[in-house]
């Protein structure tokens, strides 16, 4: 082989390896949105900056003005928020989903255009990993939507439509249908809707191309009778998967067959401490660590996030509960880094953060308290 020729090609070899070998210092500064109900002084979405280093968080400040946005989720480029409009503030059936530019490093909120969600009471979006498809959980009328996202980030009217129908036995919350979450699955293929009116988890085959929505085959998974379906997360491993049953308190663990999209409970096990009864204790959001050795769950009444191991077979063993120093932790997130959790506690106004040991996951207050009025939802983006 000719010297020149192959003193090129090992130039070419290193500069393509150059990135892995000399990888840029990328910032440990992330934005932190916060979704709100408009009460009381909250006028939107408020933004604040996590140092993923230190745990420090700087104060929120109002980063887009919008109609009780109580869930938010970001695009997988980073540059564009959405937020739902739960009550009121769009869509002839009186729920919206508003588009949002990000701007850099500011973290302030330009509003691109907002659409119907296509029912009443929208709770909970997700955009899929190509960012081409936003699907949106209807809890008022009980359906779930997808919408086109164009390339400028704004979204189009509603394409795929599916209304749920039926009841389960608690004629009082589950008289009828309330879809109440809707996550994509790692491959991209399939939508997961968890229904709390019917005690299912549903799955859809999506094409985020077309935002089509189909039911697959198996259509759903079952429930405790009277459980509520209410958030789900799949584990990280893509293997299993879980869902919060807010009226049952409880956590039903599932295996996940990435190919079929079925999934076949494994375990249920109660997210309050073993021998304790809360009147009134309703469960909310559910997260898995990133590491994928540990699940965590809110309990509102109790007032607790439950923390719980997770064994290679994806069955949980409890950890602790630990209190959120608030009521009615709505909603909590954990930060990309697997460092801090951040816990919305919706009725006191406060949002706190917690370091979460990589050993054991249990949960330490750093001591910083954010002021949100009506906390609902806590979402990351890059800057």
């Amino acid at each position: 082989m000719n010297p020149m020729h192959l003193e090129r090609r090992s130039f070419l070899t290193l500069l393509a390896a150059a990135p892995a070998a000399f990888p840029q210092k990328s910032s440990s500064t992330m934005l932190v949105y916060f979704g709100t109900y408009t009460r009381k002084t909250s006028k939107g979405v408020y933004v604040a900056k996590l140092d993923t280093a230190t745990g420090k968080v700087s104060e929120p400040e109002l980063a887009g003005e919008v109609s009780n946005p109580s869930f938010v989720t970001i695009h997988p480029n980073q540059k564009y928020l959405y937020a739902v409009s739960e009550m009121g503030g769009g869509g002839a059936q009186g729920g919206g989903v508003t588009a949002f530019s990000i701007d850099k490093p500011s973290g302030k909120l330009t509003r691109l255009n907002q659409v119907s969600s296509k029912g009443s009471g929208p709770c909970h979006l997700n955009v899929d990993k190509t960012g081409r498809t936003l699907v949106v959980a209807n809890y008022g009328s009980g359906s779930v939507a997808a919408m086109p996202v164009k390339p400028d980030g704004s979204l189009g009217d509603p394409v795929g439509f599916i209304q749920h129908a039926g009841s389960s036995v608690d004629k009082r919350r589950q008289a009828g249908p309330h879809a109440h979450s809707v996550n994509y699955s790692a491959n991209n293929k399939f939508v997961i809707a968890a229904d709390l009116g019917l005690d299912q988890v549903l799955v859809y085959k999506v094409d985020p191309a077309t935002a089509s929505l189909t039911p697959n085959n198996p259509p759903f998974a079952k429930v405790k009778p009277g459980g509520g379906p209410r958030h789900f997360t799949f584990h990280p491993k893509g293997k299993f998967a879980y869902v919060i049953n807010e009226m049952g308190q409880a956590v039903t663990a599932f295996a996940w067959n990435a190919g079929k999209g079925a999934l076949t409970e494994i375990q249920h096990i109660s997210t309050l401490p073993d021998g304790v009864t809360v009147a009134n204790n309703t469960t909310a959001e559910v997260v898995a660590h990133p590491n994928g050795k540990f699940l965590y769950g809110s309990n509102r009444g109790h007032n607790s996030i439950a923390v719980f191991s997770i064994a290679k077979d994806g069955k949980l063993t409890r950890v602790e509960n630990a209190p959120t120093q608030g009521e009615i932790p709505r909603n909590f997130a954990i930060d990309p880094s697997g460092k801090w959790l951040f816990a919305a506690n919706q009725n006191t106004d406060n949002v706190v953060i917690f370091a979460i040991d990589q050993a054991t996951g249990k949960l330490s207050p750093t001591g910083q308290q954010l002021k949100v009025d009506v906390p609902v939802c806590v979402r990351f983006a890059a800057l």
